[in-house]
């Protein structure tokens, strides 16, 4: 996911996408220590792009805090 795109969500998306994000990631770990997934690369994509969802959920929550 483009960081254009993060930026147009809203605060309550970013958060339920942030959490089912998480959950994702937590499966595709799963699945890589059970030998069912060889391309460890979609794992460091899926965590960047929490990481982008996550910065940007926070320069909201500052941005609405001044």
């Amino acid at each position: 996911m483009k960081i254009v795109e993060i930026r147009k969500l809203s605060t309550g998306e970013l958060t339920t996408q942030s959490t089912a994000m998480r959950e994702e990631i937590t499966e595709l770990q799963r699945r890589l220590h059970t030998g069912e997934l060889h391309n460890v690369r979609i794992i460091r994509a899926k965590r960047k792009d929490l990481a982008r969802m996550l910065s940007v959920l926070s320069e909201a929550f500052i941005k609405e805090a001044k």
